[in-house]
């Protein structure tokens, strides 16, 4: 039943493979009546979409996030009671967690009774709730509320007053233009990295894990079991599929539970949060060090041993699933550094779907040749022998896991400001990594599993030009130059403390207000640039477009130009209280007040995402997305100068 299921999620994916968009299917609503002189009652309503369900307020320990009510203030109250649902709540097994679970679908509202102390009572707090369909869940969601006495109505108002009020302390120059922006004609959309490009990815890396020390013997082992059980071709081709269909679906259910325990909005958070990224760097350093050698990442031996003898005992499709998932743990040594840098690039994307794509394509590769030996036997005898050479590629693999883990490092201290990776310093550790790649596949170092190098392959001498060439194409960077083909990798040039390539166009400002103000002055219009330090499609924005002479001078003399960080983690000295959807919430970083400025004023979230104001904040021209079109941008460029 479950591979059944991993199965048609997976076709439900691959036939609806978009974008993620932002959603919310849990509209919330907080009023508040009294109940007598001293005792009021605090109502939190919830409308579900339908399809989805909103988890209870008390769920066992290890499962999903459940509904609570957290107050942050209680001056003048204070609680009497237990907070209660106007209904009962469904009761159902979940098998994802192997709990007894409650959710509510519809409608639902919950009630507080609240003792007043004080006629001038304030109550502050915030709902914290997860919603989930059948496909997928959201991360855990805060909706902010705040009661005064002013807001107490016997009608069912659906926001505090006083709330509304917060809205008076965004600047006048933040007024929406979405209606003027919606009027323009050739807008160019925004887009984010493709599924393709996770799902390339993925198979690619399946193809480089069928290579390991601990696949490739098993090919010819497993095909040959098929035949000789058999002795019928027909049925032994047909369990040969059925094995490889195993396999993808336990990988691809891999891929599902990232997907499932996370939403668009959590995975667009990891990619900027400090404690993941510093996370995945150090995990990639330990995946680096078991490739060098030093250790086997390896599950316990009774697992593997506990469940090969039920494959023996096994019959039928059951007994081919068992070994796969047989497979699957014997060979996690090689395979899960390769599958835990394919989850965190792909869950690190902000597409929702990218884990279940990345996985399905890394299993399709990993399964293609036990079944097409299976069908094709004789060409067993092509394949090349185990021997030494696979070590070699876990090495090669250790130097590349090196490299990807400074990328996860580098994002944390560019979205915190802490400046301990800037460019140059990035391009010098990878200079001196893919050096000694090359170095190592030329024979001149060795390892402690290697075998010496009697003699240097012309197969080998060409696999370690690569590298060393690529070590010689980074040095210049440490001068500046743009290095345009890796650009999205590296740290913005912005951070390069010596610099002698004065020839991409940089921002003058951070701050929308300050560059409005200093607009007016000069009477000149604003480029506004909304970006981030984890969007690799900015960083080839800048690389390839703001490096051309005619798009600099465009930007240096002619626009006002401020970059706009939505993933800025530095706290404002004053959190900003905003309502937006209704919603009263609390902007307490640099990114989450750009990024609401984006989104309120602009109508758009994603990035990068370019603007050309006049200096009264008016669009001068339809918004501009990725397209590395140098003729495109210039065009643009002068079509907000006309």
């Amino acid at each position: 039943m479950k591979l059944r299921l991993s199965i048609l999620l997976t076709l439900t994916f691959i036939a609806n493979i978009s974008v993620a968009q932002i959603v919310n299917p849990v509209k919330w609503s907080f009023t508040q009546t009294q109940e007598n002189d001293t005792t009021i009652l605090l109502h939190y309503k919830a409308e579900i979409e339908s399809g989805w369900h909103l988890y209870g307020t008390e769920l066992p320990d290890g499962g999903p996030h459940p509904t609570t009510i957290t107050y942050t203030t209680m001056d003048g109250a204070e609680t009497a009671g237990t907070i209660e649902a106007d209904r009962s709540a469904t009761e159902t097994y979940e098998p994802l967690f192997e709990q007894l679970l409650t959710w509510y679908s519809g409608e639902v509202t919950f009630t507080q009774k609240i003792r007043i102390t004080s006629p001038r009572y304030k109550i502050e707090g915030y709902v914290r709730y997860m919603g989930c369909n059948d496909m997928t869940c959201l991360p855990p969601t805060t909706e902010e509320f705040l009661f005064t006495p002013q807001a107490t109505e016997a009608d069912d108002a659906s926001a505090n007053p006083s709330v509304e009020n917060s809205q008076s302390g965004i600047p006048a120059s933040w007024t929406p233009v979405t209606s003027a922006i919606k009027q323009m004609d050739n807008a160019v959309s925004t887009a984010g990295r493709p599924l393709w490009y996770i799902f390339i990815a993925g198979f690619i890396g399946g193809l480089i894990a069928l290579v390991t020390p601990c696949v490739w013997p098993m090919i010819p082992l497993t095909v040959s079991y098929f035949i000789k059980q058999e002795g019928n071709r027909r049925r032994a081709i047909r369990k040969a599929l059925l094995f490889g269909i195993s396999i993808i679906a336990i990988y691809l259910a891999l891929g599902l539970i990232i997907t499932t325990l996370f939403g668009a909005s959590t995975l667009n958070d990891l990619s900027t949060n400090a404690y993941f990224n510093i996370f995945f760097f150090l995990l990639l350093i330990i995946f680096a060090i078991s490739f060098f050698g030093a250790f086997n990442l390896e599950f316990p031996a009774s697992w593997t041993t506990r469940l090969d003898a039920k494959a023996d005992a096994a019959t039928g499709f059951l007994g081919i699933f068992l070994m796969a998932f047989t497979l699957a743990l014997v060979s996690f040594s090689c395979t899960g550094p390769i599958i835990g840098t394919l989850l965190v690039e792909a869950a690190t994307s902000g597409i929702t779907t990218g884990p279940a794509v990345g996985m399905f394509a890394f299993a399709l590769a990993l399964a293609a040749p036990f079944t097409l030996f299976a069908i094709f036997p004789s060409a067993i005898r092509t394949m090349p022998k185990s021997g030494a050479w696979m070590n070699s590629v876990k090495i090669v693999l250790a130097f590349l896991e090196l490299a990807f883990a400074l990328k996860f490092l580098s994002v944390a201290d560019l979205a915190y400001g802490w400046g301990i990776l800037p460019r140059e310093t990035f391009i010098s550790l990878w200079v001196l990594i893919f050096a000694l790649m090359g170095l190592y596949l030329l024979g001149a170092i060795r390892f402690k599993h290697d075998t010496p190098v009697q003699y240097l392959s012309v197969t080998r001498l060409f696999l370690a030009i690569i590298p060393l060439s690529f070590a010689l194409y980074l040095v210049p960077g440490l001068w500046g130059a743009p290095l345009k083909s890796v650009s999205a990798f590296l740290p913005p040039v912005s951070t390069q403390d010596f610099n002698l390539h004065d020839i991409e166009a940089e921002a003058v400002f951070d701050d929308y207000d300050k560059a409005m103000t200093y607009a007016k002055e000069q009477g000149k219009p604003v480029f506004v640039d909304f970006s981030g330090y984890g969007c690799v499609n900015c960083r080839k924005m800048e690389a390839a477009v703001f490096t051309d002479s005619r798009v600099k001078e465009l930007l240096d003399k002619k626009y006002v130009f401020v970059k706009l960080m939505v993933d800025d983690k530095r706290p404002m000295a004053e959190p900003m209280k905003v309502v937006e959807n209704g919603k009263q919430k609390t902007l307490r970083t640099t990114g989450d007040k750009w990024s609401f400025l984006q989104r309120y004023k602009f109508g758009a979230n994603a990035q990068p995402y370019y603007l050309l104001l006049s200096p009264s904040g008016e669009p001068l021209a339809s918004p501009y997305g990725y397209n590395e079109n140098i003729d495109a941008f210039v065009e643009f460029l002068q079509q907000g100068l006309q």
